[in-house]
Parts: C-alpha cells; sequence; structure tokens
C-alpha cells in the first residue's frame, strides 16, 4: 500500500513540475513600447492658434512610424535624434482655436509592439 501512495505522489509531482515549465516569462517574445515624455507645452496648458509644440520619445520607437493627430487632424513633424532617443515638434493645425484639443500620440517600436500617448491642451484665439 504505501508503494501504491509512494507512486501516486510520484505521479503527481512529475505531473506538477511540467506543467510549471509552460509560459515562463523566459519562452515569450518581450513587447518594448515606445514612450514619449517631455512634453510642451506642459499638459491643461493654455496656447495661442498654430502654436509649436514638441515631446521626447524613446529609442525603441521607429521614427517613421511616429504619428501625432490634433482633435483627428494629422500633424506635419520634424524628428530630430537625439541621444538615445527622437526630439519630436511639430505646429497645431491652423483651423483650430478657442477648443480644447488633445495631442495624440502613436508610435511602433521593437516586435511590433505599439505605443501611445498624449496631452491635453486649451487653444485660445
Amino acid at each position: 500500500m504505501k508503494s501504491l501512495a509512494l507512486i501516486g505522489t510520484l505521479v503527481l509531482m512529475t505531473a506538477a513540475t511540467n506543467c510549471w515549465a509552460y509560459g515562463s516569462s523566459s519562452s515569450t517574445k518581450s513587447c518594448d513600447k515606445p514612450r514619449f515624455s517631455d512634453f510642451n507645452p506642459a499638459e491643461k496648458s493654455e496656447v495661442p492658434a498654430q502654436s509649436a509644440f514638441s515631446f521626447s520619445a524613446s529609442g525603441v520607437s521607429d521614427p517613421n512610424s511616429i504619428k501625432v493627430t490634433v482633435k483627428k487632424q494629422p500633424v506635419e513633424l520634424i524628428i530630430n535624434e537625439k541621444g538615445i532617443g527622437y526630439e519630436v515638434s511639430g505646429n497645431l493645425p491652423e483651423n483650430l482655436s478657442d477648443t480644447y484639443a488633445r495631442i495624440a500620440i502613436s508610435a511602433d517600436g521593437r516586435n511590433r509592439c505599439k505605443g501611445t500617448g498624449g496631452w491635453l491642451i486649451k487653444i485660445t484665439d
């Protein structure tokens, strides 16, 4: 009877070990998403129409994939390499005034990981 209990215990221990082996972090690809920082003008600032804005994108960003929209309108960007990342700048669309707007950012990173970010500003006359 003891040998049967011992065999059963060994079988259960072996099965449990095999179950834990799958799905470990070392067997999956990591996702390194682009990050955005140094927003200028600052969050919730009041700025005149057609003002310039800028931000930094992390070095994992694909500079060709960085896109910015303001109130769903695409914005033309200037992207410069800066250290291990990128300095991105542009101007607010000319037809926006006396409104709140989100400067929305998206970019692709390594392993096709998509990063998003942005900030809210108030555009005055």
